[in-house]
């Protein structure tokens, strides 16, 4: 048996190992220590203490196990698969070929948000973690705003915008207030539209990523599908 055979066979993960695959999963999605903490709940010296190769409690395996979506939340407490070196980097080039990076830029003001709405014919628009109840729906009630406004833009005169500008600011200045702090990416893509999409011609379409994550740990990038729910 080889070495890499070794590597496969199911086994615990030693903290080392652990260490190893959090921060492998954490960067083939993108996201930083802080934003991985968001969406685990669990703090960042903790999740410093795991990718240091620390012990890590049942608890702390299991929260990291939701982060990353796995069905199974104790997937890091039984037997697990350690993957080559080759593996690793398919699942790498898999994710690449499956993601595009965006920069994340900070949207700030209801003006800023109304100028993209009106530039932009698609939106897909999700917070990165968990939101309280009052965060969320207040998320959501920014969203259904921009979108009925983005519907009938062109029916504002210059003067009535204003009201516009400052509802969205209403809205964003509220999320700041419950520690949401929301960032932008544009993005063209090709679209084709009706029941034969696949023989019609694609047609060029601007669209808009807002995504809110925690204040004060907003990244610098974020990845999403090349192939995506978007809303018109």
């Amino acid at each position: 048996m080889n070495a890499t055979e070794h590597a496969q066979q199911p086994r615990l993960l030693t903290p080392g190992e652990l260490a190893a695959c959090i921060k492998l999963f954490r960067e083939t999605r993108q996201w930083s220590q802080e934003q991985l903490a968001a969406i685990s709940g669990l703090n960042v010296r903790t999740i410093q203490r795991v990718e240091q190769g620390l012990s890590a409690s049942l608890d702390t395996r299991r929260a990291l196990a939701r982060a990353f979506e796995f069905e199974d939340m104790d997937v890091f407490n039984k037997p697990f698969s350690i993957p080559s070196e080759d593996e690793t980097k398919a699942a790498k080039e898999k994710f690449d070929r499956e993601h595009v990076t965006l920069t994340a830029a900070p949207l700030t003001t209801g003006k800023q948000l109304a100028k993209l709405v009106e530039a932009c014919s698609m939106d897909l628009s999700e917070p990165a973690f968990e939101l309280t109840r009052e965060a969320d729906e207040t998320f959501a009630i920014l969203v259904d705003y921009f979108r009925e406004y983005r519907d009938c833009s062109d029916s504002y005169s210059e003067t009535q915008k204003f009201d516009v500008y400052d509802e969205m600011q209403s809205h964003i200045e509220a999320l700041k207030t419950l520690g949401v702090s929301l960032r932008y990416a544009t993005r063209k893509v090709q679209v084709r539209w009706g029941s034969d999409a696949v023989d019609a011609k694609p047609m060029p379409v601007t669209v808009l990523y807002v995504v809110g994550f925690p204040l004060g740990e907003e990244p610098e990038q974020f990845a999403t599908p090349r192939s995506s729910g978007i809303r018109l």
